[in-house]
This record gives C-alpha cells, structure tokens and sequence, in this order.
C-alpha cells in the first residue's frame, strides 16, 4: 500500500526550508552516486568521500539523483560500528534558498553549465559539427 498523499507533502515540504543552524554533526554533502539498499556515497566539502544511509522517511518517498545536495548527520550511526559515515537526515529541495544560509560551504559553489566550455556560457547547449564525409560520399 503507498503511503497517503499528505506525508509524502509533508517530506516533500520540509525538504524545501533549510533551517536556521545546522547541529556540529551535520554537514551538506553531495551525492556522488546511489550504492543500492538505501546507501549512498556522498562527497563532503573537504573532498572526502562517504558512505551513507537514507532515512527512513524519505526512502519511497523522495529518490535522490547524482549531483544533489543533502544533510548528512555524522552522529546517527556512530554507534554500530560499521563502515557507513552517516545518514542522509534532509535533502536539499530548494537549492538556492539553502544557498543563501550561512553554513552552505564555498567549496560547493555555483553550478557550471553542463555543456560546452566556460568561456561558452552564454551560448547554451552546442550542436555536434557536422561531417563533410557524409556530403562527399
């Protein structure tokens, strides 16, 4: 049975106002790519890499894609004592209002365009150049 429409509004709605402070044990992390079973590898903003596990609120729920930001609490599973780094507490929904928060770290900046080069900004996305052999033959 999927879970009713109101909680998954819920989520969905606090995911989107970052909070005022983020506890010493929480950091904004990007996520590098799924691991399967609700575990994540994260980036942190020192350039580290962890592993991490989705909340139980958020799995079915919110699906998480490459180059999204989140909060990873690096006190939640301390205890068990295995080789997970942490656990994904909130996802970034509204990347420029969290932006603006003072914790957000410098060293996850401005997004770059995802084509073409950074002196191509202002073009937009650039078709592949066509081939004269196609034309001669």
């Amino acid at each position: 049975m999927p879970k009713p429409k109101r909680t998954i509004n819920a989520v969905v709605e606090e995911t989107l106002n970052p909070p005022h402070v983020l506890p010493p044990h929480q950091q904004i992390a990007r996520l590098k790519q799924a691991a399967g079973k609700n575990l994540y590898h994260l980036e942190l903003a020192s350039g580290e890499i962890v592993l991490a596990e989705l909340n139980q609120k958020f799995r079915s729920t919110i699906w998480l894609k490459r180059g999204s930001y989140v909060v990873l609490d690096t006190a939640a599973l301390a205890d068990r004592g295995n080789k997970l780094g942490g656990e994904i507490v909130n996802v970034v929904g509204d990347e420029k209002a969290w932006r603006k928060m003072s914790y957000w770290p410098a060293e996850f900046g401005v997004r770059k365009a995802a084509y073409g080069d950074d002196e191509d900004e202002d073009e937009g996305p650039q078709m592949p150049p066509e081939d004269d052999e196609d034309e001669q033959g």
